[in-house]
């Protein structure tokens, strides 16, 4: 038996769910012990490493692989979670007109390298012993120093640049949250259920407090990161370089592995 897997999460998926869901197809595997290496968050789609058996005692091995993704920033809107499943904040009606192809290209090409960056409010990371989102929820993160990370960006690029319409936008995040399963245990949710009881009516207000064909600029960027880059915080970090607000409108990790002198060395086993 190999010693991992890789399954595909699906966009709403938990990743705990994506494991369960493949050990239900795999007899074999009832007894085995399984637990993934990196979590991915729910509106993020892509791959997702599972160590098996005796394999998770080294768990902690895979925690440094590095990551590709292709993700999207809607610019011009933002949220308290930096992606779709949050309450959205109030932003200019219009995202500015100087959002170009070649500007995006310059802010991307300045982040690459060695780069800080805050941890998104909802994460799991601990601080004085409780995950943030807890102190999110609580209203707390404003009496603490949200704590940082540093990690390597080794490639940033533009495959893509268009508009889309309000309308376009609020059909397409209205969908996406209701991809998540209803939580009725508040203990597995964010909030009980995600928030998503205060998170609907917002983007509902967002929408109709905007032209259905206002237009707002959307980006498509491959991203070649170290372990530990929140690609929120980093989608959030490009519009800022560009004089406006923005989220992560998707998220897909392509690859997981060791990139070193600028191409992939291995996928999945440490080294």
């Amino acid at each position: 038996m190999a010693p991992w897997i890789v399954l595909n999460k699906s966009v709403g998926q938990t990743p705990l769910e994506c494991l369960e869901a493949y050990r239900n197809t795999r007899p074999d595997l009832v007894d085995i012990k399984m637990a993934y290496a990196g979590r991915l968050d729910p509106m993020a789609s892509g791959r997702l490493l599972v160590l098996l058996a005796e394999e998770c005692k080294r768990q902690t091995d895979y925690h440094g692989l590095d990551k590709e993704y292709v993700f999207q920033i809607l610019f011009g809107v933002s949220s308290d979670s930096g992606d779709v499943l949050g309450l959205v904040k109030a932003t200019p009606t219009k995202t500015p007109e100087t959002i170009t192809k070649n500007k995006i290209t310059v802010a991307l090409n300045s982040l690459v390298g060695e780069i800080t960056l805050p941890y998104p409010s909802f994460s799991s990371k601990t601080v004085a012993g409780k995950p943030l989102f807890l102190l999110a929820l609580s209203g707390k993160t404003n009496k603490i120093d949200i704590p940082t990370k540093t990690s390597t960006i080794y490639q940033l690029e533009l495959l893509d640049h268009k508009t889309v319409t309000t309308k376009t936008v609020y059909n397409y995040i209205a969908e996406k949250i209701e991809t998540i399963k209803p939580v009725t245990d508040i203990s597995k949710a964010s909030g009980g259920d995600f928030r998503r009881d205060k998170i609907r009516p917002g983007w509902l207000a967002w929408y109709e407090k905007n032209k259905p064909d206002q237009q707002y600029h959307l980006a498509t960027c491959l991203a070649v990161v170290s372990s530990g880059t929140y690609i929120r915080t980093l989608a959030s970090t490009i519009a800022d370089k560009l004089g406006t607000t923005g989220l992560a409108y998707s998220i897909d990790r392509t690859k997981i592995g060791r990139f070193k002198n600028n191409k992939w060395q291995s996928e999945f086993l440490p080294q």
